[in-house]
């Protein structure tokens, strides 16, 4: 269990995530996988990243259930900072990042993803942000990367999910392919851009972050603010208190 890297071909690091049963992730493995991101993007011998997960699905978000049994605020402050530092590892690393992606991409999920330089999905991948069924808010700077504008904000207030197949249409997912497939899927892709100079796919991913129009590092945090407010409030807690019982995230393809 937690965060282990390999390296299955020339050129090419695989992130792997193992936090069983749904991969939702405690604070110490948000920051656990930010750090092996960012030692596989320095290693100078890596051109490309993949990001994977084991199990049912790739990643279920932040681990709620670490938060509710946390007196005070200290979990949440955790739990947020290594979201953050998380995506920013993924964004930032210094080569493409190639996430693959089965089951479910929730939460936090998405904004690994949002932030990978090219996603592979599985055909039963779906792509969500429950955080209004979970007392939270975040992560629309990422789903926004995925989906058009509006799409996002129907998906985001609905915490409905989208197919791998209705993002490929919107161009975001490279592939889709059968489970059994995805690992071979991503690694072809990471080979084909592993196989570019190193120093030059270096000043490509500088490049191509360096003219995005919206900044994702700042953008996220200012949607932390308000999580922040909701927990204030009390808003939070109210609404997480029913979480696994009376509000389920409603999956599969929205309308």
């Amino acid at each position: 269990m937690g965060v282990s890297t390999a390296s299955p071909a020339e050129g090419v690091a695989v992130v792997t995530v193992d936090y069983p049963p749904v991969n939702a992730l405690p604070v110490q493995g948000w920051y656990d996988l930010a750090t092996a991101v960012r030692a596989a993007g320095c290693d100078p011998h890596v051109r490309c990243v993949v990001l994977t997960a084991t199990g049912r699905g790739f990643n279920a978000g932040v681990d709620i259930k670490e938060v509710r049994r946390s007196a005070g605020h200290d979990a949440l402050i955790g739990a947020n900072r290594g979201c953050y530092e998380a995506f920013a590892a993924v964004y930032d690393c210094e080569v493409p990042v190639v996430a693959a992606v089965q089951g479910f991409c929730l939460g936090g999920g998405i904004g690994l993803v949002g932030n990978a330089d090219a996603i592979v999905a599985s055909e039963d991948a779906t792509f969500g942000l429950p955080e209004l069924d979970r007392g939270a808010l975040g992560a629309a700077t990422h789903l926004a990367r995925l989906v058009p504008q509006h799409l996002m904000r129907a998906l985001y207030y609905t915490s409905r999910t989208a197919a791998a197949e209705e993002l490929h249409r919107h161009g975001s997912v490279w592939r889709v392919v059968p489970r059994e497939r995805l690992l071979e899927a991503a690694l072809e892709l990471a080979g084909e851009i592993a196989a570019k100079d190193g120093s030059l796919i270096r000043l490509a991913k500088a490049a191509i972050n360096g003219i995005d129009p919206v900044d994702v590092r700042r953008s996220y945090r200012f949607e932390q603010g308000f999580t922040f407010e909701a927990n204030l409030s009390g808003v939070a807690e109210r609404v997480r208190a029913t979480f696994g019982t009376d509000r389920p995230t409603r999956e599969g393809q929205h309308p």
